[in-house]
């Protein structure tokens, strides 16, 4: 009899043991009729429960991001949900500094499938490999294991078309730049891009620290916030010292740095469409189970570079 479920599934909703379930499966006899009974109900009733058939589908959400990050696709994930109807789809997101660990335990979980932000060390590969649900990868992808399809954007492209933007903005004037939570790709893109400017780093957008690396570079004239939010407090560093700067770009299309624009006290944002993201990674995974029509593709999206005259009219 051939289904799609392990053996400690069947075993779990029947109420008997694994080696019970596997003798019945594998027709190796001794075991009473009543007992092959309940193994096929068990399959019958998860049959009934499959996506498409009125049951709640659940998707879960491994984030090794930032907070500000995680509420965002929270937020997306949210707003999108309901675009299913009339199937019934739940998330449950894990935000977490240890993905590994939540991949592992998500294969453990009644999942139909998972969405992983995590950069793909080998901890994080491997547990991946060993999924057996549908796999969507956002932004980093993983090659390995049940991946079925990759949404997001490129962070080192990301990092490379904020140095384009800072080299172009700045363009013969003198100057350096620097650089605020910067780290992995998007930091190598941003390095890349600007071999002949000295890049002066801060670990975080607070203004204290930032005053700090101001005050002992005079000479600091392009800023590049490579996390998301914070911009407000390193534009009160630069006005706290009494600082110009030329260039500012940042990441993220949230009210502060959206107020920012309006104003032309920063530069330029990268943006990335979070509920466009989401919304083809879910559906990558519902067409893995048949619960919708076409075809399962990756979509990968470009960054996109928003300034004071294109920012987007938001309802309200």
């Amino acid at each position: 009899m051939k289904h799609p479920y392990r053996i400690r599934e069947i075993a779990a909703r029947a109420g008997l043991s694994q080696a019970t379930v596997d003798r019945v499966l594998h027709r190796r006899g001794g075991v009473r009729e009543g007992t092959a009974r309940a193994v096929h109900q068990a399959i019958a009733d998860l049959d009934r429960e499959q996506p498409g058939t009125g049951r709640d589908l659940v998707i879960d959400v491994v984030l090794r991001t930032s907070r500000r990050f995680a509420a965002a696709v929270r937020a997306a994930l949210d707003a999108e949900i309901g675009e299913f109807a009339p199937l019934t789809v739940r998330t449950r997101v894990h935000h977490t500094d240890a993905p590994a660990e939540a991949l592992n335990r998500v294969d453990e979980a009644r999942s139909h499938g998972l969405i992983v932000l995590a950069q793909p060390d080998p901890d994080v590969t491997d547990a991946a490999a060993r999924l057996t649900v549908p796999v969507v990868t956002l932004n980093h992808d993983l090659p390995a294991g049940k991946r079925i399809a990759h949404v997001g954007v490129d962070d080192f492209g990301s990092g490379a078309t904020a140095a384009y933007l800072v080299d172009r903005l700045l363009a013969d004037r003198a100057g350096d730049v620097l650089l605020i939570n910067g780290r992995g790709p998007r930091e190598e893109g941003f390095r890349s891009g600007l071999p002949v400017r000295r890049l002066l780093t801060a670990g975080s957008a607070d203004t204290g620290p930032v005053r700090e690396i101001l005050a002992a570079n005079p000479s600091i004239r392009a800023v590049y916030s490579a996390g998301t939010g914070g911009s407000a407090a390193v534009l009160a560093a630069f006005a706290a010292e009494r600082r110009n700067y030329d260039v500012f770009v940042a990441h993220g299309l949230d009210n502060e740095n959206t107020e920012l624009l309006r104003a032309c006290r920063i530069s330029a944002v990268l943006h990335q469409d979070l509920r466009a993201d989401l919304r083809h990674a879910c559906r990558a995974i519902l067409r893995s189970h048949g619960a919708l029509p076409g075809a399962i593709r990756s979509q990968p999206s470009v960054v996109q570079v928003i300034t004071p005259f294109n920012v987007p009219v938001t309802d309200g």
